[in-house]
């Protein structure tokens, strides 16, 4: 593993995991990815800091948070303002990159793309505590994201009560039945174009110079079929298993039942997920309620049954849609933070 500077931002450096986790994956994705990494103003290798784990959306990687966008912080930006106010504690934000040719991993395992739930929680983890003066106990080291990427930070909070004892899911993808099924008849649409070969519909999409947007549906619906219902043997695109049948545009009950067993609002039901959740230092969920994907709604689901199980949370609507929220970070961030300081 090695680290280096990003110029542009100072206090960002990128840590290169080897991801020997990711050898041999389905696709042929790269194994070795570069970790975008953000130092606090005082980081030197006289102190420790605690670690906050930020997970990119579909389609974005780590390196997307350093994006500039007119009028807008990036996050490192963000996390200097906050701590130069006194708003947030000195943390560590580490960025990692599990794209797949698909556009995202959902950050699960899975024969069709790779096993990145276990090369986020068992690699980067371990390789961010021995390269970086982090403070590595589960009490200082926090989860968060957006849109997939909340999926992921909570999912994984759930599923790994040891090593995260704090949480912020942003737009997190939950309540399937209400942000992916209404997704099936325009991605079967598009799919029909393609003969139904998924295949030549990835060759398409890749060699087009300027990607068609009204293609993301299918792309989106891929890449979820691949982190929720592959075909348990080394894949190809085209043996993932749809949860619609792509003539009819029917759920496959088979498949769709597989789906669920992913869905927040539905493993909160489950003991261990529910246990896993209450033993958390700090559990924060927002959405947008112009959601274009209906994620305010399964929000409302989790936070309800959370309230219900006697899961002490903090739950937050905003007006606003699924897209250009990331100025959010700016509510969960210092909270995070607090959480976890020594």
């Amino acid at each position: 593993m090695t680290k280096r500077p990003l110029t542009r931002y100072p206090n960002v450096i990128e840590v290169v995991v080897p991801g020997i986790t990711l050898a041999g994956n389905p696709l042929d994705d790269p194994t070795e990815r570069r970790v975008t990494v953000y130092l606090p103003p005082s980081y030197d290798e006289k102190k420790r800091f605690p670690v906050i784990y930020l997970l990119a959306g579909f389609a974005s990687k780590g390196q997307s948070f350093l994006n500039y966008s007119f009028g807008r912080q990036s996050v490192p930006e963000m996390a200097e303002s906050l701590i130069a106010d006194g708003k947030m504690q000195e943390s560590i934000i580490v960025m990692p990159d599990c794209m797949t040719r698909y556009g995202g991993s959902q950050y699960v395992d899975s024969a069709a793309t790779g096993n990145y739930e276990t090369y986020l929680v068992d690699e980067v983890v371990s390789c961010i505590d021995r390269t970086l003066c982090t403070l590595a106990e589960r009490q200082h080291r926090a989860i968060a994201g957006k849109s997939s990427g909340g999926f992921g930070a909570l999912r994984l909070a759930m599923k790994h009560p040891d090593l995260f004892a704090a949480v912020a899911c942003h737009s997190g993808d939950m309540g399937f039945e209400l942000c992916y099924k209404p997704n099936f008849p325009a991605a079967a649409r598009i799919l029909e174009q393609y003969q139904g070969s998924i295949l030549d519909f990835l060759t398409s999409y890749e060699q087009a110079l300027k990607k068609p947007q009204k293609e993301f549906a299918l792309l989106d619906l891929i890449a979820m079929a691949a982190a929720y219902s592959p075909v348990k043997v080394k894949c190809s695109p085209d043996n993932i298993n749809l949860p619609f049948n792509p003539y009819t545009c029917e759920p496959v009950d088979e498949v769709w039942q597989e789906w669920l067993t992913f869905d927040p609002v539905e493993m909160i039901d489950k003991q261990k997920y529910s246990d896993a959740l209450r033993s958390l230092d700090f559990l924060f969920l927002d959405c947008g309620t112009l959601d274009e994907y209906n994620l305010q709604f399964g929000h409302r689901i989790f936070s309800a049954k959370a309230t219900r199980l006697g899961i002490v949370h903090h739950y937050e609507e905003f007006m606003d849609s699924h897209s250009n929220t990331s100025y959010r970070y700016g509510v969960s961030l210092p909270m995070l933070s607090g959480v976890i300081a020594d």
